[in-house]
């Protein structure tokens, strides 16, 4: 049976029997779903009676889009879901393996354990040919399919899982009105940005809202900038190297990515405050000045996530908006996004367990996710239309718009460098200390917990 055959009484009969519709998010045959596929998946798949062992760290309401998801999976094959969550999810799995007592399914928020437990022999690796199904379905799937490559113990690389889930850093929020009445127009190269900012200090104006701040964790959101910044000036291989720390932190590539944000950071035209107040101010205030009349500035680069700090009552879409962080037209390296996503895996191999990672492989299973807001994907095939608001389906569209998908470069380092002199060596930058010499500071951390 092909994908394009509309859904059948066949299917309609699956999906009734194997669970109750009342169970389903979505009437089978409504809404804008590929139900073609999630027919042929069904027709596929028969697994009454057996149980499905799924952990993952997602609680509350996020646990319970999940289960909204599988739902279909039980209902297209009979088979039951037990779905558990935990905030401790990382330790609690690691002790799982070492006890020998561990779900068939693990998600993991972040895929750094994956990469140590697959060496170790604990996760199951995917079949060969799930690296060439990322490269098909999923924008940047040469990205992707390289974030979900590890060595397993024996030294060979394979694709050890599904990424299901993504948020997006690469933006920039700015105010509609205030554009429009100043006549500015949406920057599409890296160098139309920085020339806007140039536009908006010669108009009277500030163009950047940027804090630091974040009690313990002070710093993290520069960490984001030089990020962000690496991937518009090197290729990713040299950002893989960064993050590994195969090249060194002070490499002259990165002290030249944290020099181009201090050029946004460090200029006294160019925020409210100047850098001892984007060292100081929280990053959760530091976007009130997009809302202010005349707005304080006018843009500020954050990750998607920021709107839950927005004043109550602004609406995104009509008070604030967004757009894609641009890459530098000069260094002809694509659209990266920088980004995170959850690692789906299997742990106890089955053909009910690689049932599940072809479900996950659906448009549809996507199309039901994404419906439900807070989830994006890279999906291809997806149909955007499933995106609850305008809002969601543009934040849809700059993922599938992306050449290149990287991960969050502090999350994949150690600890005490990622979490920890990375940001520290960001405030010291801003606060005075020269981007070469913040660079060595890392270094010379890193060299010291080998």
């Amino acid at each position: 049976m092909t994908l394009g055959l509309k859904l059948t009484t066949t299917a309609l009969t699956l999906v009734a029997t194997a669970a109750s519709t009342q169970d389903l998010l979505h009437a089978p045959g409504t809404g804008p779903f590929t139900w073609s596929a999630y027919e042929a998946f069904a027709e596929g798949n028969d697994f009454a009676g057996q149980t499905l062992r799924i952990a993952g760290a997602s609680t509350g309401e996020d646990k319970t889009k999940l289960e909204n998801v599988f739902a279909y999976f039980s209902a297209a094959t009979g088979a039951e879901i037990a779905l558990s969550g935990s905030d401790s999810f990382e330790q609690d799995i690691t002790i799982g393996v070492q006890a020998g007592t561990v779900p068939d399914i693990a998600m993991f928020p972040q895929p750094g354990l994956v990469q140590d437990l697959a060496r170790a022999g604990a996760i199951v690796p995917l079949a060969p040919e799930v690296a060439g199904w990322y490269e098909e379905n999923y924008a940047a799937g040469a990205s992707w399919a390289s974030l979900a490559t590890f060595a397993g113990p024996d030294g060979d690389e394979r694709t050890y899982g599904m990424f299901f889930g993504t948020d997006v850093k690469s933006l920039v929020w700015y105010s509609p009105d205030a554009f429009d009445e100043m006549g500015y127009e949406v920057p599409d190269t890296m160098e139309d940005l920085i020339a806007l900012s140039d536009l908006i200090v010669e108009n009277g104006g500030t163009p950047w809202c940027i804090g630091l701040g974040s009690g313990a964790a002070t710093g993290w959101p520069a960490t984001d900038w030089v990020e962000e910044i690496m991937l518009r000036t090197q290729p990713p291989e040299v950002y893989d190297q960064w993050v590994a720390n195969e090249i060194p932190f002070d490499d002259p590539r990165v002290i030249t990515a944290i020099e181009t944000f201090g050029q946004f950071a460090l200029n006294e035209a160019y925020t409210p405050q100047g850098p001892q107040g984007v060292a100081s101010e929280d990053f959760r205030d530091s976007p009130d000045g997009l809302f202010t009349l005349p707005p304080t500035c006018y843009m500020h680069r954050q990750a998607s996530f920021i709107p839950t700090f927005f004043p109550e009552g602004a609406e995104v879409g009509v008070d604030v908006d967004f757009f894609y962080f641009p890459a530098y037209e000069s260094a002809d390296l694509g659209r990266p996004i920088l980004g995170s996503g959850g690692l789906i895996t299997v742990m106890k191999d089955s053909a009910l367990a690689q049932a599940f990672i072809a479900f996950l492989q659906t448009p549809f299973a996507h199309e039901i996710a994404i419906s439900q807001g807070q989830f994006l994907t890279p999906h291809l095939k997806a149909n955007s239309e499933a995106y609850p608001s305008e809002t969601q389906a543009a934040l849809g569209e700059i993922l599938t718009g992306a050449t290149v998908f990287r991960f969050d470069g502090s999350d994949l380092m150690p600890g005490e460098i990622g979490t920890d002199a990375f940001w520290t060596a960001m405030v010291d930058y801003v606060t005075g200390t020269s981007a070469a010499d913040a660079a060595s500071a890392v270094q010379t951390r890193w060299s010291s917990i080998r």
